[in-house]
């Protein structure tokens, strides 16, 4: 085969690149009760069929990219959710210009990593001269945005190849310099889970002076990263006086390339090891944690939620919920299901179509008693309703349903969400007031189309 062979994906993900600083994969975490699916999840790469990349390959992806192209080459970068909203929302008006940019630039799939590659490094060139010239403010902006626009390069990478490696330290390298210029403290964070660590970030709030204070533990989706977790100016957690744990769970972007894989088992573990760590730090108030995630961060914040019950509160929004997820891997966009295989380090897909049954809530849900907040779409795409309102249906605590007319996976973008509560405005006043340890009704709210809220009890 040759190169003009190659699909264009394969052909990003083949590019050659400066290999990184340090290497990547491992075993995963928790061994897997099934046998097969716990060699698939730890053998080497050697031990993988020979393939167009190390990564793994699905049917549909195969028979769909020439599809997919046309759907990029038609409605641009945002084909499968707001991804340009939401990685830009945290960098302010900064990176409106970067991203028009971006958008023009991605025509096809294998577009993305280059076009977001080039924005990441003029921002870190302009950076670099303005902490030469004795300007942090215009350096901090700069290596902030550099660091996203990196982070937003390895997403269609789904191997840790040297590609992703390289585009990884470049990006903890420009968020590193960020932190070191921002107008609060930000400190790195490792969490160990069995041999393996979390990468982190523990934001305090700015003008933090002393005492204890309420933490949030901020999960992000399949493909988001925690840099994106907490803005750069007036974050709504951050603004509220509360910290911000903000986490690479397991399988989450830079996780797998430390060795760290998504399964429940792990995540059954994750909300252990982050509250762990919080109690190690004199500043964190062990009575006000809270854990919130988007996407599917919804999942894992609610596995990680149901095994530490020192979590006094968890809000999730634009759901995931589907046990087994068939949905979102069998009839959404093809590159749902390749991130997922490659967060779980499980690269063949008969292999994986039996793993994701693992996925569920199911056996779980009962041993959250914490207060539950979600945010969820009518019409969302990924997870249709019914799943969660069964999830709903069968957790006990007091809890909180808050559906969005006419909204798809990722809630905004309708009148329901522009008129009605704003969703992250919600879920940050929802969180500082659990925390507060004030009341709460067990409801469900519908927001209408022209912003009114529908509020009726469960039954």
């Amino acid at each position: 085969m040759n190169n003009s062979d190659l699909g264009r994906r394969d052909f990003l993900q083949t590019a050659s690149i400066a290999a990184a600083a340090f290497g990547a994969s491992g075993a995963a975490l928790a061994a897997e009760p099934n046998i097969q699916l716990a060699q698939a999840q730890t053998a080497p790469a050697q031990a993988v069929p020979v393939r167009e990349h190390a990564g793994p390959m699905t049917k549909r992806w195969t028979e769909q990219r020439w599809q997919l192209d046309n759907i990029i080459q038609a409605n641009g970068m945002d084909w499968d959710q707001p991804r340009s909203v939401y990685l830009s929302g945290p960098s302010g008006a900064l990176a409106n210009g970067d991203f028009a940019a971006i958008r023009a630039s991605i025509k096809k799939y294998a577009d993305a990593a280059p076009a977001f590659e080039r924005q990441a490094r003029r921002r870190e060139a302009i950076a670099k001269d303005a902490e030469s010239a004795g300007n942090p403010i215009t350096a901090r902006e700069n290596y902030f945005v550099a660091a996203i626009h990196f982070g937003a390069a390895q997403w269609p990478i789904d191997e840790a190849n040297a590609q992703n490696l390289a585009y990884n330290k470049s990006k903890r390298d420009c968020y590193t310099k960020y932190a070191a210029l921002a107008d609060h403290k930000i400190e790195e964070v490792w969490i160990p889970v069995g041999d393996k660590k979390i990468p982190a970030w523990l934001h305090l709030p700015p003008g933090y002076a002393g005492g204890k204070i309420p933490a949030v533990i901020s999960v992000p989706g399949m493909d988001s990263l925690k840099e994106i977790s907490v803005a750069m100016y007036g974050d709504r957690f951050l603004a509220r006086g509360i910290a911000v744990l903000a986490i690479d769970g397991p399988g989450q972007y830079e996780a797998p390339l430390v060795g760290l894989y998504f399964s429940v088992q792990n995540w059954m573990k994750t909300g252990k090891a982050c509250c762990d760590y919080l109690a190690s730090r004199s500043e964190i108030d062990m009575d006000k944690i809270g854990i919130t995630g988007n996407s599917f961060g919804s999942f894992f914040s609610t596995i990680a939620s149901a095994y530490e019950p020192r979590i006094k509160a968890t809000a999730v929004s634009g759901t995931c919920l589907e046990p087994g997820c068939h949905t979102i891997f069998e009839e959404a966009s093809p590159t749902f299901k390749m991130r997922f295989m490659f967060m779980s380090n499980v690269l063949e897909e008969k292999v994986f179509d039996e793993f994701r049954k693992t996925i569920t809530w199911e056996g779980h849900i009962d041993t959250v008693k914490a207060p539950y907040l979600c945010l969820a779409g009518e019409s969302d795409e990924l997870c249709p309703l019914r799943y969660t309102e069964a999830m709903f249906s069968a957790m006990t605590g007091p809890k909180q349903l808050v559906v969005y007319a006419d909204s798809r996976h990722s809630v905004g973008g309708v009148p329901s969400a522009n008129l009605g509560p704003t969703p992250t405005v919600l879920v940050a006043d929802w969180m500082a007031a659990r925390l507060a340890a004030k009341p709460m009704a067990s409801e469900k709210w519908f927001v209408e189309g022209t912003g009114r809220v529908v509020k009726s009890a469960f039954g």
